[in-house]
C-alpha cells in the first residue's frame, strides 16, 4: 500500500465529516463569462457622430481654397551630415508647382549646415534677411519684439519647418521677427546669392518664378479660402460688387474602411459545451470587442483618414517646453471654436497633470458619460492608448469640434446592411467544412471625415519622461 493511500484512509478515520475536496465532486461551479485585457474604454468611437452614408463614399464639398506652399520639408542624415530631399523643397511657395528635378537637386545640394546652441538667436529681427533656413532638428522659438521691449512667443518651430523664403524673390528687406533655438538645432541655411547664381544658370527655374511672381494675388480670407465680395457702410445708390461661391473642383471623397475575420468553432464544441454559456455567442463577443478595438485604432492612425494624420499643418503645433503644459492646451482651444474633446493617452495625461501641480493648477474632475474624467477649460481630456508613443517617449494630444452642423469631425458608417449585428458590424455564417469546423464572417465597416480644417488640432512632440 502506498503512502498517499496511508494517509488518505488515516485522515479519513480522523475526519468527522465530509472533505471539501470530495464534496465539489457532486456540486455545480459557478463560472465568470471569458474576460479580456484588451478591451478599453474606446471614447473616441463614443463620442463621433456617426453618419450613415450610401454608397460606401462620403464628398466633402468646400468652398475653393488657395494653397500657399506652407508644409513641412524631410531631410536624410549620413553621420553628422544632414540634407534637405531635393523634392521636398516644393513646400517652399515659390517651388509648388516646379516640376524640374535636376535643378532641385542642384538646389539642395547649395545649402549650408550649421548648428545652433540652446538660447543662441538663428536670426534677429531688424536684420537684413538674405537667406533662406530650414529647420532640420530641434526646436525654436518664432519672436517678435514687445511692445515694451520684451520679446513675445508667435509660434514654435521645428523639425521640418522653414522660413525666409522670401528670398527666393530677390526681395531685399528686413526680418520683421527673431528666431531663438531652444534646444540644439541643425538648420540647412541657403544664402540669397548661392539662389541668384543658380537662377542665373536655370532657364527652366528663372522661367518658373517669371511666371509664378506674375501672377495676380488671389483674394482670399483669413482661412485662404477664395473670397466673397461684400460691401458694407455705404450710402445712397452705391454701386454693390457683384460675387459667386467658388467651391472645390476636385473635393475629397472617403471610402468605408473595413476590418475583418473569420471565426472558426467546431461543432462539437457547440454541440456538447453550450451550457451555461453559449460558445458561438461567447467567441462572437470577444471577437467583435478586438475590431472594435482595431477600428479605434485605425481612427486614430490610418494613413488615409485616421486623425494624426488628417490634421491640418496650421493645426499642427509643438510644445513650447517639451511635456505638455496649460499653455499648450489653451494654444489648441484657441485655434478653434466648440471644441468637444481632448484625445490622449493616459500617460500624456500624466504628463499634464504633473505640469499643472507644478504650477499649483489643479484641473477639475467631473462626470461625464458615467465616468469620471479630468477637464482643462470645461473641456474633458480623454484617455486613449491607440495614440501612440514613439522612440524618445514622445506622444500627441488630438482636439476635436465634432459634429455636421459644427463643421467637425464625423465617423462614417452604414446601416442596415445584412446580418447586422450592430451598426456597421455583421456577422455572416459561411457554412461548414468537411473537418466540422463552422466559420463566420465578422465584418466593420468604418471611416472619419474631417469637414473643415480648423476641426481638428494636434499637439505635437509631446515628452512623457519629463
Amino acid at each position: 500500500m502506498s503512502t498517499v493511500e496511508t494517509d488518505a484512509r488515516l485522515e479519513a478515520t480522523v475526519r468527522r465529516s465530509l472533505s471539501t475536496e470530495a464534496a465539489r465532486n457532486l456540486a455545480t461551479t459557478t463560472k465568470s463569462k471569458p474576460q479580456m485585457r484588451g478591451i478599453t474604454t474606446r471614447w473616441l468611437l463614443k463620442m463621433l457622430p456617426w453618419v450613415d452614408i450610401a454608397g460606401g463614399t462620403y464628398r466633402v464639398n468646400r468652398r475653393l481654397s488657395y494653397a500657399i506652399g506652407d508644409g513641412r520639408l524631410s531631410f536624410v542624415s549620413e553621420g553628422t551630415e544632414v540634407r534637405v530631399v531635393p523634392g521636398e523643397l516644393r513646400e517652399l511657395p515659390l517651388l509648388r508647382d516646379f516640376t524640374d528635378d535636376e535643378t532641385l537637386g542642384a538646389l539642395a545640394g547649395r545649402f549650408e549646415q550649421r548648428e545652433f546652441a540652446p538660447g543662441e538667436m538663428i536670426v534677429s529681427a531688424g536684420q537684413p534677411r538674405e537667406e533662406l533656413y530650414l529647420l532640420a532638428h530641434g526646436k525654436a522659438n518664432k519672436l517678435a519684439p514687445g511692445r515694451y521691449g520684451d520679446d513675445q512667443i508667435l509660434s514654435v518651430l521645428a523639425d521640418g519647418d522653414h522660413f525666409g523664403s522670401e528670398v527666393l524673390t530677390g526681395a531685399q528687406d528686413q526680418w520683421r521677427f527673431g528666431v531663438r533655438a531652444i534646444t540644439p538645432c541643425t538648420v540647412l541655411v541657403l544664402p540669397g546669392r548661392s539662389f541668384q547664381q543658380l537662377n542665373g544658370r536655370s532657364e527652366a527655374l528663372r522661367e518658373h518664378l517669371r511666371e509664378a511672381l506674375a501672377q495676380p494675388e488671389k483674394a482670399r480670407n483669413r482661412a485662404g479660402e477664395a473670397a466673397i465680395e461684400l460691401a458694407s457702410g455705404h450710402e445712397g445708390e452705391a454701386e454693390l460688387p457683384a460675387t459667386f461661391v467658388d467651391y472645390e473642383q476636385a473635393p475629397r471623397e472617403y471610402e468605408l474602411d473595413v476590418a475583418q475575420t473569420l471565426l472558426r468553432v467546431h461543432t462539437r464544441v457547440a454541440d456538447l459545451y453550450n451550457d451555461p454559456m453559449n460558445q458561438t455567442g461567447e467567441q462572437l463577443r470577444l471577437t467583435t470587442e478586438a475590431l472594435r478595438e482595431r477600428q479605434e485604432h485605425e481612427l486614430v492612425n490610418n494613413p488615409s483618414y485616421g486623425l494624426l494624420h488628417n490634421a491640418d499643418l496650421s493645426q499642427r503645433i509643438f510644445t513650447r517646453t517639451g511635456p505638455p503644459t496649460p499653455d499648450d492646451l489653451d494654444e489648441l482651444l484657441s485655434r478653434r471654436r466648440k471644441s468637444k474633446f481632448f484625445l490622449a493617452h493616459p500617460r500624456a495625461i500624466a504628463a499634464f497633470r504633473r505640469e499643472c501641480t507644478k504650477r499649483g493648477i489643479y484641473p477639475a474632475n467631473v462626470p461625464f458619460e458615467g465616468s469620471t474624467v479630468q477637464t482643462w477649460r470645461g473641456v474633458p481630456i480623454l484617455p486613449c492608448d491607440k495614440i501612440p508613443i514613439t522612440e524618445g517617449d514622445v506622444s500627441s494630444i488630438i482636439v476635436a469640434r465634432t459634429g455636421v452642423e459644427d463643421q467637425g469631425v464625423i465617423g462614417l458608417n452604414t446601416v442596415n446592411i445584412d446580418d447586422e449585428v450592430a451598426p456597421g458590424m455583421n456577422v455572416r455564417f459561411m457554412g461548414i467544412d468537411d473537418k466540422a469546423i463552422m466559420s463566420y464572417l465578422v465584418s466593420v465597416y468604418f471611416s472619419a471625415a474631417v469637414l473643415v480644417p480648423d476641426a481638428l488640432g494636434v499637439l505635437e512632440n509631446v515628452e512623457l519622461g519629463r
